[in-house]
């Protein structure tokens, strides 16, 4: 597995990974509460290399999930770095068509947490004001 044992195994926190969002954390709770297996950026996916063929860009999905052969990327980022991701994401998609990848954009990820009790309804939508 490597340093840092990167494979979530249900509620064991101290297995837990160092996760670089709050998201990530969130439903990595969400997939042990419902028994999927799943491992934090597990792989890189080169980009692009330069003249000498060294990797210049990669891509690192947030979590695979190893029963289901799929890739989730949470990005809960600012409109500018979201048109970034998507670009690799294209890419990545171009060189290898045969990974499977879902991605939750800030608004797929709100509902997700709101549905399952990890946000207050007025965060559903990404505002603050009541919905009822």
């Amino acid at each position: 597995m490597g340093e840092g044992q990167k494979q979530g195994e249900g509620p064991r926190e101290r297995n837990r990974p160092h996760f670089a969002h709050k998201s990530e954390e969130e439903f990595a709770r969400i997939l042990d509460f419902y028994g999927i297996r799943w491992e934090y950026e597990p792989r890189s996916f080169p980009l692009q290399w330069d003249e000498s063929g060294r990797v210049v860009e990669s891509f690192t999905p947030d979590f695979y999930l190893p029963d289901f052969d799929l890739y989730i990327e949470l990005t809960t980022l600012k409109q500018s770095l979201v048109t970034k991701k998507n670009r690799k994401i294209r890419r990545l998609r171009e060189l290898y068509p045969g990974i499977r990848l879902k991605i939750f954009y800030g608004k797929d990820y709100r509902y997700f947490a709101w549905k399952y009790g990890l946000a207050p309804a007025q965060e559903r939508d990404g505002n603050s004001r009541q919905t009822k």
